[in-house]
């Protein structure tokens, strides 16, 4: 079960070390793992960053691929409490089913939220005949005042997307510029994922 009750307060993105007062970008080396079948890159929570504001934990899932017959990803139901999950769908498909009785299919460029509040349970199955799998899970702390709302589930099928200067914007959460994600969030959050094929700054 996930709990997020703690006494710390949420963390920053400017709480990166200072060399000579200078804010330096903060690289943190992922511990790998096997999560329901496929291989998993485990970002946050490390020791050197437990929280980027109220983001407390992100999983990057493959790519893995899938020979025939083989079943991909299998996460059974499992529960959570004080929290979002986030998942942001790269490659694949990905049945969301949980105890509220959502049946929702995640498809590339879609994010799927669950908000668990005072609890919710559920489970992540790969689409059978997909050979590919390619995602990254989130989640998302909720302040103090709203950890035991009450628990939900939004699919978000279209989000806000850009190209600028050869690089393609897609924004997950919070807002940029002129542009706002329709994504419920409890506290000020960004999600962007950008993307430049060939290679701009």
């Amino acid at each position: 079960m996930s709990n997020t009750r703690w006494s710390a307060s949420f963390g920053s993105s400017r709480d990166c070390p200072r060399v000579e007062g200078e804010r330096q970008i903060q690289r943190i080396a992922p511990r790998l793992a096997e999560v329901g079948g496929i291989p998993v890159a485990r970002v946050l929570p490390v020791r050197e960053r437990r929280l980027i504001g109220a983001w407390c934990f992100l999983d990057h899932a493959g790519p893995a691929d899938f020979a025939p017959g083989e079943p991909g990803m299998r996460v059974g139901s499992h529960p959570h409490i004080g929290l979002q999950t986030f998942t942001w769908m790269l490659a694949g498909e990905v049945l969301h089913r949980d105890s509220l009785g959502h049946r929702q299919l995640i498809r590339p460029g879609q994010v799927n939220l669950m908000t668990a509040g005072h609890g919710i349970a559920h489970t992540e199955e790969s689409v059978p005949g997909q050979d590919r799998l390619h995602a990254a899970q989130l989640w998302i702390a909720l302040p103090e005042a709203d950890k035991d709302t009450p628990p939900r589930f939004d699919h978000y099928p279209r989000l806000p997307a850009w190209s600028q200067g050869g690089v393609d914007f897609t924004l997950l959460v919070g807002d940029h510029l002129s542009h706002k994600a329709p994504t419920l969030s409890f506290s000020p959050l960004l999600g962007m994922d950008l993307h430049s094929p060939r290679g701009r700054s």
